[in-house]
């Protein structure tokens, strides 16, 4: 089931998303979702995904997921996205931090992108052993 967030409307794919969004966005300094997760969560730093979602899922308006219009198909990135969302009224600016976070995660992207291009080009990669046993070490981690 998907949801929008009470305090800013975006759309989110499932509880877990919306509990994911409230807590980042009020730990980056966002005030109104701060206020709204303290009233309805006030334990909401001790919770996972998980429980913070079955909780805040209550109240929130369910979306139709027929009615929506997914970011792939209209071609948008997520930049994109996240400047639509900046523009929607009650955002404010995003703090130098947000920005921060935001940059160190196009990094990041770029550097996941970049491994799994190299990764496609023939070589193949060797799946860990499932008996939890750490000890063997390929070519590549020495």
């Amino acid at each position: 089931m998907r949801y929008a967030c009470p305090v800013c409307d975006a759309d989110q794919a499932d509880a877990q998303h919306l509990a994911n969004h409230l807590a980042i966005t009020a730990s980056l300094g966002r005030t109104r979702h701060l206020e709204w997760l303290d009233e309805h969560a006030p334990d909401w730093p001790d919770r996972n995904p998980e429980t913070l979602g079955e909780i805040v899922s209550q109240h929130a308006p369910e979306i139709d997921p027929s009615a929506v219009e997914s970011t792939a198909d209209r071609g948008a990135t997520f930049e994109d996205e996240l400047a639509m969302q900046s523009r929607q009224p009650g955002r404010g600016a995003m703090t130098s931090e947000a920005e921060q976070v935001l940059d160190e995660a196009r990094e990041l992207t770029r550097r996941m992108q970049r491994s799994a291009a190299d990764d496609g080009d023939g070589a193949e990669s060797t799946p860990a052993s499932d008996d939890g046993d750490d000890s063997e070490t390929s070519a590549d981690d020495q």
